[in-house]
Parts: C-alpha cells; sequence; structure tokens
C-alpha cells in the first residue's frame, strides 16, 4: 500500500510591529501636506522631504518641489528643511537667498545637533559615529566641523586620531544598526578608554524597535522583504539585522512589483516590515501580492508599542508667503 503524500506545509506571513512611519517622518509629511495647503504650491524642498521614493513622488504631485542646493530655489519662495536636518550654512544660504524656511529636520536628529555643538563649545574632539555623505550626518558633522571625526564603522577605528584622549566623546547617525553601532563604540572604547557617551542613545527609538522586531522575526523566516527605498539607511539595516538574525533570504524593494516570484520557490514563511519612511498602503501591497500566490495566513510579531508623537513645524503658524515678500522687498 502506497504511504499518502505529506500535506503541503501552511504558507504564513509574519508581519512585523511595529514597521513603517516613525514620528519624525510622519511630522515631516504631514509639513509638506500642510505648507502645500496653506501656502499653495510650489513649496520648495530641499533634499527628499525622507528617503522615500512613492512619498516624494506624490509630493511632487501636490506641488512639492525638490531640489539638491538652496540656490536652486527662487528669490522669494518658500523653503523646507528635511527631516535629515541640514548644517548651519544652510540656514545662511536661505538668508542671502530671500528664502522663507520651514525647519522640518526630526527633533532626534535636532537633539544630536545639539549635542555637537555643545561638545565642541567644552572643545571635546567628537567621533560621528555614520555614514559619509548621508544628508543626517552631513547635517551634524556642519554643527562642529572643526571637532567632529566621522567614523564609518569599526573598520574604521584604526585610523581615528583625537588631539586629547581625555577629551573624547562618540555621538551617532540615528538611523545606524544597533548592534554595528556598539561594536564601534567598543572598538573606539578600546583604543580611547576615557571616550565620553552621550547623555541619551543618539539611535532613534523607532530605528531601534523595528531592528528588535526584525530580528525576533527573521530568526523564523525562509525569506524577509523590507519595503524600503535604496537610499534609505534604516531600510537598509533591517536588510541587514534580518539575514543576521538567520533569514534565509533577505530583500529591499519599493514596491511589491519589484518582488521576484523566484524568491518564494520553497519559501513557506516569509517575513515582512518597512522602514521608517515608509507609508502602510506599500506595505499592505506586498501583503495583496503574497495572498494571491498563497500566502494569506497572516500572523503579527510583536516587540513595541509606539505611541509618541511630534508637534508640527513653528513656521506653519506663520504667514511665510508674506514673510517671503517682505524679505525680497527689504533688498
Amino acid at each position: 500500500m502506497t504511504a499518502p503524500a505529506p500535506a503541503p506545509a501552511s504558507r504564513r506571513v509574519l508581519l512585523a510591529a511595529p514597521r513603517g512611519y516613525c514620528a519624525g517622518v510622519d511630522r515631516a509629511v504631514i509639513a509638506v501636506e500642510k505648507a502645500l495647503e496653506q501656502y499653495g504650491a510650489p513649496v520648495y524642498v530641499r533634499h527628499e522631504i525622507v528617503h522615500n521614493k512613492y512619498v516624494v513622488q506624490t509630493l511632487e504631485k501636490k506641488g512639492a518641489i525638490f531640489v539638491e542646493r538652496t540656490e536652486e530655489v527662487p528669490e522669494g519662495s518658500i523653503v523646507m528643511f528635511s527631516a535629515h536636518g541640514v548644517a548651519p550654512v544652510v540656514h545662511e544660504e536661505a538668508a542671502r537667498g530671500k528664502l522663507a524656511t520651514i525647519d522640518a529636520t526630526c527633533p532626534l536628529v535636532t537633539k544630536v545637533h545639539k549635542e555637537a555643538v555643545r561638545y565642541a563649545n567644552e572643545d571635546f574632539d567628537i567621533l560621528l559615529i555614520g555614514h559619509e555623505g548621508h544628508e543626517e550626518v552631513i547635517g551634524t558633522s556642519g554643527e562642529a566641523p572643526d571637532h567632529i571625526t566621522i567614523v564609518d564603522g569599526p573598520h574604521d577605528v584604526e585610523k581615528v586620531t583625537v588631539r586629547d584622549e581625555s577629551k573624547v566623546v562618540w555621538l551617532s547617525q540615528t538611523t545606524l544598526s544597533v548592534d554595528e553601532t556598539m561594536e564601534t563604540v567598543d572598538a573606539l572604547k578600546t583604543k580611547f578608554p576615557l571616550l565620553v557617551s552621550p547623555p541619551s542613545d543618539d539611535i532613534c527609538y523607532a530605528t531601534s524597535n523595528r531592528q528588535a522586531a526584525v530580528k525576533v522575526m527573521g530568526a523564523d523566516s525562509d525569506l524577509v522583504i523590507v519595503v524600503g527605498s535604496k537610499n534609505s539607511s534604516n531600510s537598509i539595516r533591517l536588510v541587514e539585522v534580518a539575514l543576521d538574525a538567520g533569514a534565509g533570504a533577505a530583500y529591499l524593494v519599493d514596491f511589491a512589483s519589484e518582488i521576484d516570484e523566484a524568491w518564494l520557490e520553497g519559501v513557506t514563511t516569509v517575513g515582512l516590515t518597512s522602514g521608517a519612511s515608509v507609508p502602510e498602503v506599500l506595505v499592505e501591497e506586498v501583503l495583496e501580492w503574497l495572498t494571491v500566490r498563497g500566502y494569506a495566513d497572516v500572523e503579527i510579531v510583536k516587540t513595541a508599542e509606539e505611541s509618541i508623537v511630534f508637534s508640527l513645524p513653528k513656521e506653519l503658524r506663520r504667514d511665510l508667503r508674506a514673510e517671503a515678500a517682505e524679505l525680497v522687498a527689504d533688498k
């Protein structure tokens, strides 16, 4: 008698929570929308307001114009600074250009800027752990360029030099891998035993929480899909964390249409999460895509509650069109 064939394994999706928008991103995106409602188009935004292709495209359709340099903004216009923050020199450029400004810098990034200014005023050497060329790192470095050295991971530590080993402090980009950052800090402390730590962790709560959820989810996943853009530091880190946690494979996609069906071969459990600049609609599209292919069973993997909300930039309470006109008239 022939033995019955084994029943196919149940396909499922492990959906990470928390995921998607953090408070800083939500604040920045709403700020652009409110500015367009109050002042009308165009509203210029220096750099992408957040690192997400869908968000940028959606805001462009509403009348936002994204520029790389302050000089690209016409005199007498409104310009918004992105959630990643900008250096003081950018505020000076805006003033010279007769621009009304809205600062949508995430408050947690502003905290790091203030720490940099404080330690520079106390004549510390500041070791900024972060990725060279990232907008947030450029902005923070600009607060105290003569005092800051960028350390791009543990491999960078050996070449770091300081003026006085008794006056050294580390700060970090807010969207880094928690584990890699602490590995870098440990290496720095070995080299500089008197290294001072910031008063509180610089890596933002949302970055930490999303990585923690992926660690749990990734350990049980054959495949992890991270929804996020290629220039999103925190989204890239989620792919790395998933692989480190034991996921069979992990990929970063902007949209469901970018998923390769070949990734599903032999896959029973798919882990799904999204970066801190990703709207939930994009996650829902991936869930629908997976459902059609037999992954209809969705289990939530919840590791933290998030209730933080940031108030909108105070500049939105003023008549910025009138202010911009006055700036032009004053010249």
